[in-house]
């Protein structure tokens, strides 16, 4: 036998009488529903996005938190406040996960990836919200940090003016850190509700 005659296609011819529709069967009919609406389909795009942003800013955090830790040096005898707290390692670290699991929930949305996200942002939400406190305490604390401890004010002006940029920095990186992780729960929370996934 030919191999081209084993994969050829068969084709039916059926005798007028059969086609008549006495003896056709029922048609089947597909409908694909969208269970999501345009709203959620725009917001799920944007996810990545706003993931993205997560660990970009938790990566600077954890940037100036290093920068903070080669500040003692003579004759500076302590720590920022900021670096004592630890913000920029602890914050930067949960900017990072819940960024992470944003990333995660847009290429496979499962119900439990979608509950962890959730928490996740919800955690990087209060660690933002913590992190501006601190930093208010950081201004407050240490605004004359470098220049209480200096013998001579020469580059004293322009050291303090690099911290206190540093903390606005930081401050900055942690108000935008609050808004996305309270809108990506706020989203989690109405895509649960509404019965479709985030």
């Amino acid at each position: 036998m030919d191999s081209k005659n084993v994969h050829s296609p068969v084709f039916l011819v059926f005798p007028p009488e059969i086609i008549t529709s006495e003896y056709r069967t029922a048609e089947f009919t597909a409908t694909a529903y969208d269970s999501q609406n345009q709203v959620q389909k725009i917001l799920i795009r944007k996810l990545k996005i706003l993931g993205t942003t997560q660990i970009l800013f938790g990566i600077m955090n954890f940037s100036f938190g290093v920068v903070f830790l080669f500040t003692l040096v003579n004759p500076y005898p302590r720590f920022p406040f900021i670096f004592l707290s630890g913000y920029p390692f602890w914050g930067s670290a949960l900017f990072i996960n819940s960024g992470a699991f944003l990333i995660a929930l847009k290429r496979k949305t499962t119900d439990t990836l979608i509950k962890m996200s959730q928490a996740m942002n919800l955690l990087s939400a209060l660690g933002a919200a913590a992190g501006i406190i601190l930093l208010i305490f950081a201004f407050l604390l240490d605004g004359e940090f470098i220049c209480g401890y200096s013998p001579d004010g020469i580059q004293c002006g322009a050291i303090t003016t690099l911290f206190v940029g540093i903390l606005i920095m930081l401050m900055i990186f942690s108000v935008a850190e609050l808004f996305i992780s309270l809108f990506s729960s706020i989203l989690g929370c109405y895509s649960e509700e509404s019965g479709g996934c985030c």
